[in-house]
């Protein structure tokens, strides 16, 4: 099926409710054909996509935000290739900092 962008902004600028409701309709039709133990994630990023769009004050601002929020997985898409390939120290480790072992008494 092809995306008919032009139709798509048509319905946003004449029928904005009608447009929310096809885009529910339409992400959640998307969510139900993937394999059942992939469609929790997919809703909590959608709910993520949906609270990022919420909280920006204009659509620039949410696709600003959602741009963000992609690179941010992105990078750490990347960053566990480059520890899979051996390339890298796992982040986790490498930020750590040295602890003392404290030793604990024996109870009697």
């Amino acid at each position: 099926m092809e995306f008919d962008f032009e139709r798509w902004q048509r319905l946003a600028q004449d029928d904005p409710q009608q447009f929310e409701r096809n885009r529910q309709a339409l992400i959640e039709a998307a969510i139900a054909g993937m394999p059942p133990e992939h469609q929790p994630r997919l809703r909590a990023l959608q709910c993520r996509i949906d609270l990022e769009r919420m909280r920006a004050k204009t659509a620039l601002g949410a696709a600003v935000r959602l741009d963000a929020m992609m690179w941010e997985r992105l990078l750490e898409l990347r960053e566990a290739l480059l520890v899979l390939a051996g390339r890298q120290e796992p982040a986790g480790l490498a930020r750590r900092p040295a602890a003392q072992i404290l030793p604990f008494p024996k109870p009697d």
